[in-house]
């Protein structure tokens, strides 16, 4: 289903032009208008789903496969060195478009300086033993 509003979806049904790298039955891979790096490029599901929460599980595990015969393929045509694959769920976690996409982005050993960082909380071994409890018994 086409959500109106959705920037994603007008890409999708043709209404607003991209640099398309990738097409099936079920999503698209178009290049990102503001990359990260050289070849940085974002698949998208047509079906309209707003997060990880919304999309169907086999449209999910599509997104998996299309993810991996892009990345050889980009690897082979750019030469790059690695990939992050990077997927953004709600406000706080950095999404700001609202329908399901997942970011491919090359890096390149020496050429680039745009490398993700986390910080590590520091956690306990109770606090960790406790979080590992919950979580499998839920």
């Amino acid at each position: 289903m086409k959500k109106d509003d959705c920037i994603f979806c007008k890409i999708v049904s043709g209404e607003i032009p991209s640099r398309k790298i990738y097409e099936d039955e079920d999503m698209i891979a178009i290049m990102d208008l503001n990359p990260t790096s050289k070849g940085h490029s974002l698949i998208i599901p047509k079906e309209h789903c707003r997060d990880l929460y919304e999309i169907d599980e086999e449209i999910a595990a599509k997104v998996m496969k299309t993810a991996k015969k892009l990345a050889q393929k980009m690897t082979d045509v750019l030469c790059c060195d690695g990939f992050n694959l990077l997927q953004n769920n709600g406000e706080v976690a950095g999404q700001t478009i609202f329908h399901f996409h997942l970011h491919l982005i090359p890096r390149y050993k020496d050429a680039d300086n745009n490398l993700l960082k986390f910080t590590s909380v520091k956690l306990t071994d109770q606090e960790m033993d406790n979080l590992c409890q919950q979580l499998k018994n839920s």
